[in-house]
């Protein structure tokens, strides 16, 4: 008879932590992973990762998830290597390969396909995707043998490398570097290039090592997470003004602050401006996003003063524990 499980006791946490999702685990897997090991009460992603893909994902817990979209729309870098001659029924590993197809492949039809993939391009979603059809996953129709139809859509390939493997001879495969927008989905554009090729192609390995300015070289992995104490996990957390770092900032004095976050506007001498992060003077805290226009102050996303008290809290409890 198996031993009753262990009750969590959840309780408030506030920040982001940039983890280094795992292969195997779909990004919601990691996340309650993550959420278990600090015991958040509140806790979301930013940017799904398939269960093959490894890398950055930032993880938003509390106040954070206010301002998780802003990462959700942010640009992504990833580096990614797809066998050609070989196409799959999920453009990638997991699949049952449906194609194999002659290789052929001059270095010059690898710079042709760079050019022809770079800047603006149209795609069309893969049907083993988390996009959703009349409230239902692609991927749910998939299963099922459905072929649903799907509109295309514009995305923008910022910067693109397409490069073969020293072993290419031996076994066809490229590795392709791609800074992209948002909604590109890298499986596609490596379908799409071995198409290209004339040959077929499928994933066989993606890593995202960049979404905004977070890179992978500043992640964390479960594993690492795991072997910490709890103040040590807690230390490993960005504060939620990590999410606006690109955002111009104000500092309001206690009355105004106060007044900014029961959602008034505020009166100063500011130009206009699209983003802005908001903070408190004394204390030093975040309050929210807003932006200006007439001079004038306007509310976007605001904090709740029992989250700034529970963030100090946090914090100063971090803090102390980290210069003891």
């Amino acid at each position: 008879m198996n031993a009753p499980r262990t009750r969590v006791q959840r309780r408030p946490v506030h920040g982001v932590l940039l983890l280094d999702k795992p292969i195997g685990l779909s990004s919601n897997q990691a996340l309650q992973k993550a959420k278990w090991l600090l015991r958040a009460d509140k806790a979301g992603h930013t940017g799904t990762l398939d269960p093959l893909a490894t890398g950055v994902l930032p993880l938003c817990f509390g106040a954070a998830t206010k301002f998780s979209q802003l990462h959700l729309d942010a640009d992504k870098r990833y580096v990614a290597t797809a066998r050609l001659g070989e196409r799959t029924s999920t453009a990638d590993a997991e699949g049952e390969v449906v194609e194999r197809r002659h290789v052929d492949v001059k270095p010059t039809d690898l710079q042709r396909v760079t050019a022809q993939f770079s800047g603006p391009i149209s795609q069309l979603p893969p049907m083993h995707s988390a996009l959703k059809k009349d409230g239902k996953a692609l991927y749910e129709y998939a299963r099922e043998g459905i072929e649903v139809e799907r509109a295309p859509r514009d995305v923008v390939v910022h910067a693109l490398s397409v490069q073969a493997e020293p072993d290419f001879d031996a076994m066809p495969t490229i590795r392709i570097d791609a800074r992209v927008s948002k909604g590109t989905y890298i499986r596609t554009l490596g379908e799409d290039i071995g198409n290209a090729l004339g040959c077929g192609a499928h994933l066989r390995s993606l890593r995202r090592i960049e979404t905004g300015d977070f890179s992978a070289e500043a992640c964390i992995s479960l594993e690492t997470l795991e072997a910490m104490d709890e103040q040590e996990r807690l230390a490993q957390l960005m504060p939620v003004e990590a999410l606006v770092a690109n955002h111009e900032t104000v500092t309001l004095e206690a009355e105004d602050a106060g007044r900014f976050l029961s959602g008034l506007r505020r009166r100063g001498p500011w130009p206009d401006m699209p983003h802005v992060a908001v903070f408190g003077h004394t204390p030093k805290a975040f309050l929210g996003t807003a932006h200006v226009k007439g001079g004038e102050l306007i509310p976007v996303r605001l904090l709740s003063p029992v989250e700034i008290q529970q963030i100090l809290q946090q914090f100063n409890a971090t803090s102390a524990r980290t210069t003891s």
